[in-house]
């Protein structure tokens, strides 16, 4: 195999690909600049029997200062383009990106000509293969709401086969790849957005509190796609959450803690400043329930059969565990 070398010939580490900036350097790092070369150099990496890791945006990647003792394949590519789709309805369009692509650039792109439908995922950082298996959302909007299929490269067979949404089991922040139920790497994704008519004012509805608020409007209230964007990476930048390179705060791996999904029931006994977001239907995952209040079997069924769930916010219960805002620990740097 091929090192990949910077323009000094210093081998680069994990520091310089990836948004924490910590990390040491791989054993060897190999690079796919189009859809060929991860195909192939993907291939071949699963068939060695020797560690690998596929890294894209390296936003949600953490690696020690001792570097990883394998093959680290970037996934460079890139790519939007338009899928003719006879089955769509004409105000729908289908579109493939490539894994490698950045997510954020995509969505710029997206805005700009009138598709519809990622605005409130903008500022999300990563690259597009990684969003499937997250699930990525964001201000009321999550990918599987326009998701239509992804192609695999089967870790099993060597194979590339096309999953479509119904085999991606998606749930919060959840997804079939992601529980290892599929097993291989992201080549594309296709996406069905709404696509704008001549005239129209490429309007959405605005499905978040928080972003309602900034756009000085009421929930389900319709305005420019551009303008949610806007809102959205002001409101991501004033969390650290925009990356920057001028910017250490926005080192990180941007919001990776999970909001708790509890029960109606349990969520009321939270106190009142406690934002909580009720969901609709109900959930197949185990109810949250705190060890205090398993005393009684009634009270297990109390929590289990209230109708309802709620989404809580993680935040708010690591500020009030007693984990403030800019909390570190002495000495660490």
């Amino acid at each position: 195999m091929i090192d990949s070398t910077t323009e000094n010939d210093k081998k680069p580490t994990f520091a310089d690909l990836t948004t924490m900036r910590v990390g040491g350097a791989p054993d060897n790092i190999l690079v796919a600049s189009n859809r060929d070369d991860l195909v192939s150099l993907a291939s071949e990496l699963m068939g060695s029997g020797e560690p690998w890791l596929p890294l894209g945006g390296g936003s949600n990647t953490i690696v020690s200062d001792a570097g990883y003792p394998g093959t680290v394949l970037l996934v460079r590519t890139s790519g939007i383009s338009e899928i003719a789709d006879e089955t769509l309805a004409k105000d729908r369009v289908r579109i493939r990106i490539e894994a490698g692509q950045d997510w954020d650039e995509l969505v710029e792109q997206c805005v700009e000509r009138g598709m519809l439908g990622l605005e409130a995922l903008s500022g999300i950082p990563g690259a597009v293969g990684a969003a499937p298996i997250q699930n990525i959302g964001a201000y009321g909007s999550e990918l599987k709401e326009t998701f239509h299929s992804l192609e695999l490269l089967e870790e099993d067979t060597g194979e590339i086969r096309r999953v479509y949404a119904e085999e991606m089991g998606f749930g919060y922040r959840d997804s079939a790849i992601k529980r290892f139920e599929l097993s291989g790497l992201v080549i594309s994704i296709d996406l069905v957005l709404f696509k704008s008519t001549a005239g129209s004012e490429n309007k959405v509805k605005v499905k978040h509190e928080q972003l309602a608020r900034a756009l000085n409007c009421q929930m389900g209230d319709e305005v420019p796609s551009a303008s949610v964007r806007q809102s959205v990476i002001d409101l991501r930048r004033s969390k650290g959450m925009v990356l920057d390179e001028n910017d250490k705060d926005s080192w990180s791996s941007g919001s990776f803690f999970i909001n708790p999904i509890v029960s109606a029931g349990f969520a009321r006994t939270l106190p009142a400043d406690a934002p909580r977001f009720p969901l609709e239907g109900k959930r197949k995952t185990p109810t949250v329930i705190p060890l205090s209040k398993l005393h009684t079997v009634d009270q297990i069924e109390k929590y289990e059969s209230d109708e309802g769930y709620v989404k809580i916010s993680a935040a708010w219960l690591i500020e009030h565990s007693g984990i403030g805002r800019g909390f570190r620990l002495p000495g660490s740097g």
